[in-house]
């Protein structure tokens, strides 16, 4: 009894808070209570309450008082701290079954997820289980679909995908090159006429033609927004967490989108997206796009990549844009008769997430895949702001010339984590001297003088992704390859941490 009144007395002084909150725990209790062959009326006695009173606590209908959370504490030696979200864990595995796309229209909110936790913990358990053991089937579905799609053989798999997911795909696995918004960026530049100082002839523009006026506000004042458009006010708001080259963009997408309705909604149209909200995205993608052509104009930045031999930093210096706008301005030179190095782009953040792919022949899934560990866009993180070029050799022999950098995101204050990702420019290894990174690869010189027989590699050996890759003895393999059994050998144990036969 002593015991039990001082974990009472030191939940009273640590967490007093509780007395301001409401705690229903009714499903918690008629667990304890059947735990311990208690009937409703012998608990309420022990606890000083009627019996009709604990029955509304067990009905959610009452919730606890903190008299009541202590005298549990004393005469059941109930922990106080397991009275409050004993749920939480498997509220937030049932957020993520409920956010699959088959299931997120029927998306319930937070309390109905914590009453089906609480109510029915163990039912709870086993739908958390089989969307997992769900899941695990799709993805396989989706490897082997890759697989078999490689080898020219289509198939009707197909999942239920998310919006995102149908946008990024259909960008993914077409050539980054929309030749409408291209003539009308040319024509639009035509009219601003901007000479060097493209952000005031467009802030000119929007002021004259629609008296939007432009304004930048301070970190409290949008604190989660890049750009807000108000059109009460006739003001488009930017954050002043953006770079200035980001602030331009910003601009150029709202210009572009106000000036060419008609071209982007042509191809939208022309992408035949199945939701608004795919449609909404793929909008915002291609605006995005207009806004890099707009910057920098097809012709000019097309004549400088050449001269530079498509060096990033050279002509981001020359028009004024970030790295990451150079880059990704890079994979859309594909005009038929004056196309450039056709180059695709990957982007990763720091926990291997690939959330933007693109390229000029469209991105080489079947070829390249992007997801292996060893690629060189995840060492960039270990020296941000460095370029790492390298070659990497797919195992069907195929070679790409591979280019990785960290970008910055929003600036954030001093107590604010900021936001890192990475960017990897690739080509074909074809194409390695026509590019000023061509040189840094290992054993180039070697191969240039006749002495590459010498037992130089330069190319790293990798896959389209581990569930996919039948590298033996990979030291940096995550998954087992569906494609193969397991090595279940007690005798033997490999370099890989998932052994295959």
């Amino acid at each position: 009894m002593a015991i039990a009144m001082q974990k009472s007395c030191k939940f009273s002084v640590k967490d007093s808070r509780v007395a301001d909150q409401k705690i229903f725990a009714g499903p918690r209790i008629r667990r304890i209570r059947s735990a311990k062959g208690l009937t409703q009326t012998a608990m309420a006695e022990g606890l000083g309450i009627s019996p009709s009173y604990l029955n509304l606590i067990e009905r959610n209908q009452r919730p606890l008082t903190v008299q009541l959370i202590l005298k549990l504490a004393s005469v059941y030696k109930v922990d106080p701290h397991e009275l409050q979200g004993e749920a939480r864990g498997s509220v937030g595995a049932l957020k993520e079954v409920f956010s699959d796309p088959l299931l997120v229209g029927e998306l319930p909110g937070d309390q109905e997820l914590i009453e089906l936790a609480e109510a029915a913990p163990n039912a709870s358990a086993a739908v958390i289980k089989l969307f997992r053991a769900y899941r695990e089937q799709a993805e396989r579905l989706s490897d082997l679909n890759e697989l078999l799609a490689r080898e020219g053989k289509a198939t009707a798999l197909s999942g239920a995908r998310l919006p995102i997911d149908e946008v990024h795909e259909i960008f993914e696995r077409r050539p980054n090159h929309f030749a409408a918004l291209e003539e009308e960026a040319e024509a639009f530049t035509s009219v601003l006429d901007p000479g060097d100082d493209l952000l005031g002839a467009l802030k000119t523009w929007l002021k004259r033609e629609y008296g939007i006026v432009v304004k930048v506000l301070p970190v409290a004042t949008m604190p989660n927004w890049r750009r807000r458009y108000d059109r009460h006010s006739q003001r488009l708001f930017l954050s002043e967490r953006l770079s200035p080259f980001d602030q331009l963009r910003e601009v150029a997408m709202e210009a572009c989108l106000i000036r060419m309705t008609v071209a982007v909604a042509g191809e939208i149209q022309a992408l035949k997206l199945t939701t608004d909200e795919a449609r909404r995205l793929a909008r915002f993608e291609l605006g995005r796009y207009a806004a890099h052509a707009l910057m920098m104009p097809y012709q000019s930045f097309h004549a400088a990549a050449i001269r530079a031999r498509y060096d990033i930093d050279v002509l981001r210096s020359r028009f004024g844009v970030s790295f990451e706008q150079a880059a990704n301005r890079l994979t859309m030179l594909q005009r038929p008769g004056i196309p450039g190095v056709p180059f695709f782009m990957l982007e990763v953040d720091n926990a291997g997430n690939r959330f933007r792919k693109a390229g000029s022949q469209g991105f080489p899934q079947s070829r390249f895949g992007g997801g292996c560990p060893k690629l060189p866009v995840h060492a960039a993180f270990t020296q941000p702001g460095q370029i790492f070029v390298e070659a990497v050799e797919m195992p069907d022999g195929a070679e790409f010339l591979c280019v990785a950098r960290t970008l910055e995101g929003p600036q954030g204050s001093f107590s604010e984590r900021p936001r890192r990702t990475a960017i990897l420019l690739g080509c074909d290894i074809g194409f390695r001297d026509e590019i000023v990174y061509g040189a840094a690869l290992p054993g180039l010189a070697a191969a240039a003088t006749g002495k590459a027989g010498q037992g130089i590699n330069p190319a790293t050996p990798i896959g389209p992704a581990c569930r996919l890759c039948e590298r033996i003895g990979c030291l940096a393999r995550a998954e087992p390859p569906v494609t193969r059994p397991l090595g279940l050998d007690e005798m033997v144990t490999g370099l890989s941490a998932f052994d295959f036969q």
